[in-house]
């Protein structure tokens, strides 16, 4: 417990993530990340709040929110919680089914919005998610495979805040997937174990795989990995963040011609064949 929570004040301290005064709003989803990340920035003496995005995932975002909520409740914290149905018009589900392409994509780019705008309108000064060492890792490997540099670009535990944007921190990064599941059992925070159905043979999970596999036959190879792109991704100035301009339809940042992610997303569901 002592070494993950000072791992993560350190790596706070190190990337000048937040500054005590500032309020830290906590992308939760009732995982043992997201909520060891809320429990160990609220015991280093940081404010932090909770968001809980319902993504209408029959059975697992009733679960998910059920933890999110206990957790928040126990420990005396405030929780926001948003339906995604309520900003779209649908579920997750109903998304997947009525959208082309991979749910995760279409959700990854949903939750940001909503996360990003949550944290710009109740002035946080922070938007803190759970990524851990594993996380980081197998999205670098992701990256690198592809040499996606817009994504290199951005893929730094701190994005500095803009003209409606919020400034994005990733505490965790340095903290495994199974310290956390440690620490989780060992302060008894109560989780929700099973993985989302629509994750199931996406390519993060099979990326982590690999990485476990290397990981087994050459140990610290994710830290080395992540620690030795950081370092490198500083020297490197050619790689630049896309420019943004703000979305015609909803006013919000997006690095698109037209409309954001979003706002596709939802002009595509306005329109979709009635079930």
């Amino acid at each position: 417990m002592a070494r993950v929570e000072k791992e993560v004040g350190q790596t706070i301290r190190e990337f000048r993530m937040v500054q005590r005064a500032e309020k830290i709003l906590v992308a939760v989803s009732g995982g043992k990340d997201s909520l060891g990340l809320w429990a160990i920035l609220t015991k280093l003496g940081y404010q932090a709040e909770g968001l809980y995005i319902d993504l209408g995932i029959a059975g697992y975002s009733a679960r998910s929110r059920e933890f999110c909520e206990a957790f928040a409740r126990e420990q005396g914290l405030r929780l926001h919680v948003l339906k995604l149905e309520e900003e779209l018009g649908a579920g997750l589900d109903e998304i997947a089914r009525s959208l082309r392409g991979e749910p995760c994509a279409h959700c990854g780019a949903i939750k940001r919005y909503l996360m990003n705008r949550a944290a710009v309108a109740g002035g946080y000064g922070a938007l803190a998610t759970g990524h851990n060492l594993d996380d980081e890792a197998a999205t670098l490997l992701g990256n690198t495979l592809r040499w996606d540099l817009e994504y290199l670009a951005r893929q730094y535990p701190v994005l500095p805040a803009g003209p409606k944007l919020a400034r994005k921190v990733k505490p965790l990064i340095y903290i495994s997937e199974r310290e956390m599941v440690a620490y989780c059992l060992i302060t008894g925070i109560r989780y929700i174990y099973e993985e989302c159905p629509h994750s199931i043979g996406a390519r993060s999970l099979r990326l982590k795989g690999l990485l476990n596999r290397l990981e087994d036959e050459a140990p610290s190879t994710k830290i080395t990995f992540l620690k030795s792109f950081l370092r490198v991704h500083r020297l490197l100035p050619a790689l630049k963040a896309a420019e943004l301009r703000d979305c015609p339809a909803c006013g919000m940042p997006t690095a698109a011609e037209g409309p954001c992610r979003f706002c596709r997303i939802k002009e595509r569901l306005a329109h979709r064949a009635p079930a």
